[in-house]
This record gives C-alpha cells, structure tokens and sequence, in this order.
C-alpha cells in the first residue's frame, strides 16, 4: 500500500485546490429559511393548540326592541288576526259576470265588489211591477165602487125619509077624513047635516086610507131599496178589501223580485280591504257549495283593518304572568325595532292540552300601516302595575345597549364582566346590567355592539391572557 497516496497536504496550494466554503453556507441558510417559512406556522399552530386554551365566542350586536323588551317582561309568539273578516258571496247561486276589485282593494260599507248574471231576475221584477200595477188599478176600481154603492145607499136614505114624510103627511089627511066623516055622521044624527056630507066625507076618507096603504107599500120597497144599497157598500168596501190586500201581495213580490235581483250584486259588508279574491269572472258562485261541485263559495275575502288584534298561545307556566287589561308590547317580526302598544283585552277559557297553552287576544291600541293578517308577531307582556307609558313607545323599552348569554358573564373580585377579544388575547371588561332573564343578559354599559365577548371563558383566563377561537 502506498501511503503518499493518502497523504494530507498543507500549504498555499493545497488551500487553493479545497475552494471557498461561503457558498455552501449560504445554500444551507436557504434552506433553513424556506423550511422554516414552510413548516413554521404548522410548528406555530400545533404549540399554540397545546399550550393556549380553547374558546368559543360571539359578536355582540345590538339588541332588537323585542329582544329587549322580553328581558323585563313574559314573552310569547303569536299573529295578527282581524276580529271582522268576512268571505263575501252571494245569497243567490250566479255566474260572475263583473269583477269590480282585486288584492288590495279599499272598500267602503256597500260598495258593490262583484256583480252576477241578472236578466233572469230583473225580468221576474218587471213583471211583479206589472202586477203591482194592476194590483193598483184593482183598489182604485173598488174604491170607485165603493163610492157608488155608498152614493145608492145615500140615495136609497134619502127616498126612505122623503117616503116616511109623505106616508106622514098621508095618514095627518086620512085622520082628518076620518074626522070630518065622524062630525058628518053626527050632524045627520041630529038632523043638521045632510046624507050628501056623509057620503062626501065617507070618500075623502077611502081616498086617504087608501094612499096611506100606498104610501106604506112604497116605503117599504124603499127600506128594501135601502138595505140592498148597504148590502152592495159592504160588497163594495170587502172588494177594496180584497183588491187592498191583492196589491199588498203584488207589492211584497216586487220587493222580493227586488230583493233577489239586488243579491246579484255582492256588497261589501263593512269598511275594510279585500285580502283575497277567489272568484274570477265567467266562474258560478253559489252559497250552498257541496262536495264535488265546480262553483265557487265566496268571490271575495275582505278584512276590516281597524279590527286588527293580536292572537298569541301563552305556555301555561306563564300565563300567571298575563292579567286582562294588562299593557303589552307587540313587535313585528317584520320590523322587530318598533313596538306597537297594547291591551291584553280577553284570555280563553280553555286550554290546548296538547300544546300546553292558552289563548290570549291582544287589542292594539295604534293603527299601523305595516300591520297585515297573519303576521307573525312577537308580544311582551307587562305587569298590570308598571307604568302605562312602558308600553306608549319603543323607547320605553329596557335600556339595555346590549343582549349577552348568561354565559359570557363572569364576576372578577366581586365585580361582574366580560372578556372582550383584541385580537388574539383577551381583555376583561366590566359591565353593568340592566336584567337577567331566560339566560339572556341585559347590558346597559362594558360592552358595545360589535366586540368579540368570550362565552364560557376558562377559570383561569386573565387579561392579557393569548386565546385559541375554536368556534361561536
């Protein structure tokens, strides 16, 4: 083996065939930095998870009025419902042949919404009015008769008393006659008279007793006469009677013809606004809609706004808490910042035993241009003896800035607060709170919308303290 082969050299020319080490340095730095650029927040996290503490967090925003105003008073859901809502139909069975509103029309009391076909019943009417007419005619031609039996009755009394004065005057003569016949008779007896006296007296006599008798037979034709005529008044005065009662029926049948005919146009009931329409032109309607039919029951719903309350199902662990005339605020869910004050105005005698509720209906006591049917509503209920002027407004609700989860408060040295996260430490921050309810907070001052508040935070979390988010 030769050992000149293995031979280390030194000195200037062995130095220069080795080379300069700096760029094998700076290679290796490179690398050391792309690795620690690659692997370094991997490195980062994985201490981070096993050294920080974990903790879930919320964005606190600012609370709805109804969140807020359920802190400090029984809360419930519930819906606006019109206690005057009317589907509109007609009382005869038709076809539509005019639609006179839509969705969203005003309406005032008698308006006319809908007319059906109607040739049928306005020729019915017509002719009931031809009956009346006759009718008419009828009663005037037996007052006519009327009249002229009473004008024969009047003349048939009239012939009696002249009869009765005549026959008077005849029976005054023939008693004369008689009279005069006796003094004849005398005068012969005594020798005085003469038998041409008696026989003169003895005719005038006939001759009275005579027209007597006649006179007596034409009276009582007259009184016959008389009775006759009165016969004939009353015939007269039953005929009015019964023309009288003819044109009161005629009269009755126009007024139904009237009356059916008027029915084909469906009138709106009460001021109010149509909310639906469920007929159509061309399409029957009819009032008594059976199974299995192709008419329509009603042509149109209408709802009276200013009737507008509020149905809410109170859970009956709470209904203590809702007294009748109590004050309310109502929220719509469709604008949960404005209340709407109330009245809570009646409770339902009976219970769901399957919902475990009770119904409660709440008068509105503003009418509100945003108010529709079927809203959903959240309402708060006050107790009878605060203030009426918690429920006048939105700004009588609680003054709370701020709703948190019970939670995401803890007491520090007796002093209550919250952890507010600045970027991924934590600072403590006391609070002031307005109300504690159904695990919700109400924070009147601390916090503000918009921070980061841990929930739940570590017993041992203080300010400064780095945090791990590992969800809300």
């Amino acid at each position: 083996m030769d050992l000149h082969e293995i031979k280390i050299e030194r000195g200037p020319a062995a130095a220069r065939r080795r080379g300069n080490p700096w760029p094998l340095r700076i290679a290796a730095g490179i690398v050391v930095l792309f690795a620690f650029w690659l692997f370094g927040p991997s490195v980062s996290a994985w201490t981070d998870r096993m050294r920080l503490p974990e903790v879930k967090v919320l964005v606190v925003r600012a609370p709805a009025a109804a969140a807020a105003a359920a802190i400090t008073g029984t809360a419930a859901n519930g819906y606006v419902i019109a206690a005057r809502r009317a589907a509109l139909s007609s009382d005869v069975p038709g076809r539509i042949v005019e639609m006179l509103v839509q969705e969203g029309s005003v309406v005032k009391r008698g308006d006319v919404v809908a007319r059906l076909y109607r040739d049928e019943y306005a020729a019915s009417l017509a002719r009931a009015t031809a009956d009346v007419q006759v009718a008419e005619s009828g009663v005037v031609r037996s007052k006519a008769a009327v009249l002229a039996a009473r004008a024969d009755e009047q003349q048939s009394d009239d012939a009696v008393t002249s009869q009765q004065q005549l026959l008077a005057e005849a029976q005054a003569q023939s008693r004369f006659a008689q009279a005069e016949l006796q003094r004849a008779e005398d005068l012969l007896k005594q020798g005085i008279g003469s038998p041409r006296d008696v026989e003169r007296t003895q005719s005038e006599d006939s001759m009275g007793q005579a027209r007597v008798r006649s006179l007596q037979a034409i009276l009582r034709r007259t009184e016959q006469a008389r009775i006759g005529a009165k016969l004939r008044v009353e015939v007269a005065e039953a005929e009015q009677q019964v023309a009288t009662a003819q044109l009161a029926s005629a009269a009755a049948a126009r007024g139904q013809a009237q009356a059916t005919l008027d029915k084909t146009d469906v009138r709106a009931p009460f001021d109010g606004v149509v909310v639906l329409k469920d007929a159509e032109v061309g399409e029957v309607v009819s009032p008594n809609v059976q199974g299995g039919s192709n008419a329509r029951g009603a042509v149109c719903t209408m709802v009276d706004f200013d009737s507008l309350e509020v149905q809410a199902n109170v859970p009956e662990t709470s209904l203590k808490a809702v007294q009748v005339g109590a004050p309310a605020e109502v929220f719509l869910d469709a604008f949960p910042d404005r209340a709407i004050p109330g009245r809570v105005d009646r409770i339902w005698p009976t219970a769901d035993r399957q919902k475990a509720t009770v119904e409660v209906r709440v008068k509105l006591l503003e009418r509100r241009d945003e108010l529709r049917p079927e809203m959903g509503v959240r309402i708060v209920f006050r107790a009878s003896e605060q203030q009426d002027n918690a429920v006048t407004s939105a700004e009588s609700s609680p003054k709370a800035t701020a709703i948190l989860p019970d939670n995401a408060i803890v007491e520090i040295d007796g002093k209550p607060g919250a952890f507010v996260v600045e970027r991924d430490s934590v600072r403590f921050v006391e609070v002031r709170i307005a109300e504690r309810k159904a695990g919700q907070v109400g924070v009147e001052s601390g916090v503000r919308p918009g921070q980061t508040v841990i929930i739940e935070p570590p017993a041992a979390l203080k300010t400064g303290d780095r945090i791990r988010i590992v969800g809300a």
